[in-house]
């Protein structure tokens, strides 16, 4: 009788992943938008400052801060041609982040149904994204907005409703994430929070660390070997 060899097992319950800046690259098209409207509002931002200030933030959660710098209090429908504004260019421009197709392929084949992805952007966006980048069969019925939540990161609402909709604990679910702001909403949360820093770029590994970071990684790639116990090779049978 022959027996099939050990599978890869999954080391942890579910695995959930921000969008943004980790399975696609829209963090430098989304702050390009948002720094040119800020601009035709008078704040004239460096595209530095831009990324420092807002990246992984809501911008809802925002507003007293372009106030404060532009003396416009900007409301719902300045929000709204900001999401028409960033969609045009995300659906243009887009690409993943590398490697994101074949690891997500690779940790579906061990995790099944049990990843999701949880944003702090809409819901239209990130469905558009993961469709422009080839992702979304991979997360159909399992991606969560920020903005469906009480509160927005770096509260741990929206890994908390992703876990619970898995029916998985969040102290058994990894989340990646690459900015400080996600890294806090994945601790609160309860998760082992894996954080992503393209490249391994020091400074960016340090802030994710400081943020409470279990490790960092600098290659997508690297996720499959810290999230599944790799399938143990049957030794040949000796043959008399």
């Amino acid at each position: 009788m022959t027996t099939s060899p050990p599978a890869a097992r999954p080391l942890f319950d579910a695995i959930l992943f921000d969008c943004d800046g980790v399975l696609v690259d829209s963090e430098p098209i989304t702050n390009g938008v948002l720094r040119d409207m800020l601009i035709e509002l008078g704040w004239q931002i460096s595209a530095r400052e831009c990324v420092d200030r807002f990246i992984g933030k809501a911008i809802k959660d925002e507003l007293g801060v372009i106030a404060s710098h532009t003396g416009v209090t900007v409301g719902d429908e300045w929000i709204a041609e900001f999401r028409e504004r960033r969609n045009v260019a995300l659906a243009d421009r887009l690409v993943a982040v590398d490697g994101a197709p074949d690891v997500v392929r690779e940790i579906a084949g061990v995790y099944g149904d049990r990843i999701a992805v949880a944003s702090g952007a809409d819901l239209h966006k990130v469905h558009l994204q993961l469709e422009k980048v080839g992702l979304i069969e991979f997360f159909e019925g399992r991606t969560f907005s920020g903005m469906d939540t009480a509160r927005s990161k770096p509260a741990p609402d929206v890994y908390l409703l992703a876990a619970s909709s898995l029916g998985v604990a969040p102290d058994r679910c990894v989340v990646v994430e690459d900015t400080p702001t996600g890294v806090r909403a994945g601790v609160a949360a309860g998760a082992t929070v894996v954080g992503y820093a393209a490249g391994l770029d020091a400074k960016a590994a340090e802030t994710l660390t400081a943020a409470g970071a279990a490790t960092v990684i600098g290659d997508l790639r690297d996720l499959p070997e810290f999230a599944i116990e790799p399938a143990v090779p049957v030794a040949p049978r000796e043959t008399a």
